[in-house]
Parts: structure tokens; C-alpha cells; sequence
């Protein structure tokens, strides 16, 4: 036979001997099989070079596998040790944030308010509260244990009229209410910042852990641990958690009205008496989703911060505001402030608020982005601020409020809120 290298270079040559010889053949269809012989054939060479290099892949496999079975347990000890170093790496702090080691380089920027003279002996709120009958810190403790307390008769509708007051006034200023949950993932808790490390740590995380078990929805037993919050800021917050908003829903501003509930294991020995500083109370907090926009935030915090001291003012509470430092401002916080209400009994202030602003330090453990106008995803910018407390602000209305007789004036704010609209509460 001749050498197709030969017939495809003289096909005119081949065909007049197919045509003398009266052979029966087609050139044309030879030749364009053999292109598809050749095409063919460099597919299968092709896949053929790829299975000798699958079978050396396999081979050099086995000793990547060993490899990896080194190197990934060592992967996994150094990213455990990055996260657990992330964590703990601080926000940035504002340009206006007063540089200290301690609360007691925090700096004064306001004071309003007229603070009581007294002509006559004053009381402090426990023996107010005891004379009137409407707190009992003996039964508190003996069913509650160290600071538990019973609020009683009059003092629960003064308590609850501060609550409704606060929660009336946010929605007044544009804040939508909410009551969340204060049972919640350690989720909640982490993203916040209220672990400071990547677990709840009993012996620095001033947070109650719920030891009990619980149940899915299946029936099957829940591996989720689950805390109580010392603040409804937690779960207004994680209530977007991993959700990617729009730039036409922000602001989001939420006011939450919730039970609280702190261990104050780094408080020991401090406050030991009365209802400053105590383990479970009720309040009401602000918090603000907004645009990564640092100097927008900034305005958006001192506007939360003002509804606070409008809120002292229209109780009729001497006040001041701190500034708070850099040694004294926990590890998310950007900027903040702490409100503080004079109470007699201390002859001096007592906090009664804090306005915190996170930036974007929060959003990103609790995964909460926004899409802006250019079309860029986001983390959203989180601030928030206690309204009002429960226990602090009653112990200053007590206190700044007491009479002679030992009767004790309602703030005017409040009196709708109390039962026939009374606006003194007397011995029996």
C-alpha cells in the first residue's frame, strides 16, 4: 500500500490511477476520514497522557495525603489561635475620645438641673423605699439571694411608669418598639461583644448562663447554649443578624423594652446595698442601624444622647454627661458617653444610661450589611443608648423627691402613667 503521507501529496496522480485502473474508490471521502482519524486519534493521545497523569496524581497523592494529615491539625491550632487573637483586637476610638486608663479620667461636658437642698434629714432610697412600703430587700434576699429585692404596692406603678414613659417617648422621637426575647443563642451575645473572647467565659463574661436543657422543634434535644441578656440591645441587634439590607430602610431605630439580667461577678464589693447594683431589672434601650458613614454616625450619637438628657430634664433629674475615655470604654466602642442622675444618698451621681457608638465592629461578627446607592455591599453602622433603667432612676426620683413628712413627689412626666393619676406617695 502506498503511505498516506504519499497519497495526500499527490492525489491528482492517485485519482488518474483510481480512473485508469477502473477502480472503485473515492479520494475525496479517504482523505476526509483521515482528518477525522487524525482528530480522533489526538483526543485519545490527549486523554490517554491525562490518565498516565491521574495515575501519578494518585501516586503523589498518597503523599500529599500524609502531608495534610500533618499540616491540618496545625492549620486548625493556628486558626483557632487568629480567631481567638481577632477578637480581642480593638475598635478604633474617635478623634474627640479623651485618652485615659480609668473612669476617673472619663471628662465632664454637661451638667443640667438644680440639686436639692434639704432642710431636714435626708433618708437614702432603702429606708424610703421601707418607710413606704414599697421595697422589701430582705425578702429580696432571702428568696433571691445577694441583691434580690420585692418592689412593692406604689413602687410597682412607679417603676412600670418609668418603663412606659421611656418606651412612649422613643416611639414619640421615631423608634419602633419591640420586645424581644432575652433568652438567647451565644450568637446574640458574641456578636455584640458581650463575650470577650470567642466563648462565654463564666469567670469575665458578667452574663448568666442557662444550665437547663432544652428542646427543638422535633423533640430532639438542643445542643444550643443559651444565656439570658443584660441588655435588649443584644437581640435587637442580632434580630438582623446575616441579612443584607437596603439603603432606603436605614436609619433602622428600635427601641427594646426587656427584664435584664447581669452576674456583676467584676463588681464584687461595690454597691453592696440597695437597687443601684443589682442582678436582674428592667429597661429600655435604643439601638440604631445606619450607613458607614463615620461622621454621620457621630451626629446620630450625640442626637440619641440628647433624648437622653431630654428624658432627665422632663423628669426633673439633676444630671451630667461624660465623655468617656479610651481606658474606660470597652473593646467595640468607637466613641460613648455615660449620663449620670444626682442621687442624694451618694451626694453625687449615680449612672443612669451609656451611648455607645460601634461602627461597623458589631455588624461584622452579627454578618449585617447594607447595599448602598453604588451598588456596594456594606456593614451598617451600629449605635446604641439606654433610655432608661428601672432601678436607678427610681432610686434618684426617690431620693431627689422626698418631703419632710416622708412622702415622696411623682416626677409630673409620670403621673399618667400612675393609678388615678396620683402624683404623691404617702405612708399608709
Amino acid at each position: 500500500m502506498l503511505d498516506i503521507k504519499f497519497i495526500r501529496e499527490n492525489q491528482e496522480k492517485i485519482k488518474d490511477a483510481i480512473e485508469k485502473k477502473n477502480i472503485s474508490l473515492n479520494l475525496d471521502e479517504l482523505l476526509e476520514v483521515d482528518k477525522e482519524r487524525i482528530n480522533l486519534l489526538q483526543e485519545i493521545e490527549q486523554l490517554l497522557a491525562i490518565d498516565e497523569e491521574r495515575k501519578e496524581i494518585i501516586e503523589k497523592g498518597k503523599d500529599i495525603k500524609l502531608k495534610l494529615e500533618n499540616k491540618e491539625p496545625q492549620y486548625k491550632i493556628i486558626k483557632q489561635k487568629f480567631e481567638e487573637l481577632m477578637v480581642k483586637v480593638p475598635n478604633i476610638i474617635s478623634a474627640d475620645t479623651p485618652i485615659g486608663k480609668s473612669d476617673e479620667d472619663n471628662i465632664e461636658i454637661d451638667r443640667s438641673g438644680e440639686i436639692p437642698k434639704f432642710d431636714f434629714a435626708i433618708k437614702d432610697h432603702i429606708q424610703i423605699g421601707k418607710d413606704l412600703d414599697i421595697l422589701d430587700l430582705e425578702k429580696g434576699t432571702k428568696v433571691a439571694g445577694f441583691r434580690g429585692y420585692y418592689v412593692k404596692n406604689e413602687g410597682v406603678s412607679l417603676m412600670m411608669a418609668l418603663m412606659m414613659y421611656a418606651v412612649n417617648k422613643m416611639i414619640e422621637k421615631g423608634y419602633s418598639p419591640m420586645i424581644p426575647p432575652t433568652l438567647v443563642k451565644g450568637a446574640a451575645l458574641f456578636g455584640t461583644g458581650y463575650f470577650k473572647g470567642l466563648e462565654y467565659d463564666s469567670a469575665v463574661d458578667e452574663v448568666y448562663e442557662v444550665a437547663s436543657g432544652d428542646k427543638e422543634a422535633d423533640g430532639k434535644d438542643s445542643k444550643e447554649k443559651k444565656f439570658l441578656v443584660g441588655t435588649a440591645e443584644a437581640p435587637l441587634c442580632a434580630y438582623f443578624a446575616d441579612e443584607t439590607l437596603k439603603a432606603e430602610q436605614l436609619p433602622i431605630k428600635l427601641c427594646g423594652y426587656s427584664q435584664c439580667y447581669r452576674s456583676e461577678i467584676g463588681s464584687y464589693g461595690k454597691d453592696t446595698k440597695g437597687l443601684y447594683r443589682v442582678h436582674e431589672f428592667m429597661k429600655v434601650e435604643q439601638v440604631v442601624l445606619m450607613e458607614a458613614d463615620t461622621e454621620k454616625s457621630i451626629k446620630m450619637h450625640d442626637a440619641m444622647l440628647e433624648i437622653s438628657k431630654e428624658i432627665h430634664a422632663e423628669l426633673g433629674l439633676p444630671y451630667r454627661v461624660l465623655k468617656i475615655c479610651s481606658g474606660d470604654m470597652s473593646a467595640g466602642k468607637y466613641r460613648a458617653y455615660d449620663i449620670e442622675a444626682w442621687m442624694p444618698s451618694r451626694d453625687g451621681y449615680g449612672e443612669t444610661g451609656s451611648a455607645s457608638n460601634f461602627l461597623d465592629w458589631q455588624a461584622r461578627r452579627l454578618n449585617v450589611k447594607y447595599v448602598d446607592a453604588n451598588g456596594e455591599k456594606k456593614h451598617v453602622f451600629m449605635l446604641n443608648n439606654t433610655v432608661l433603667p428601672s432601678p436607678r432612676p427610681f432610686i434618684a426620683i426617690l431620693e431627689n423627691f422626698q418631703q419632710a413628712d416622708g412622702s415622696v413627689v411623682i416626677p409630673e412626666a409620670l403621673r399618667k402613667y400612675m393609678p388615678g393619676g396620683i402624683s404623691t406617695i404617702s405612708k399608709k
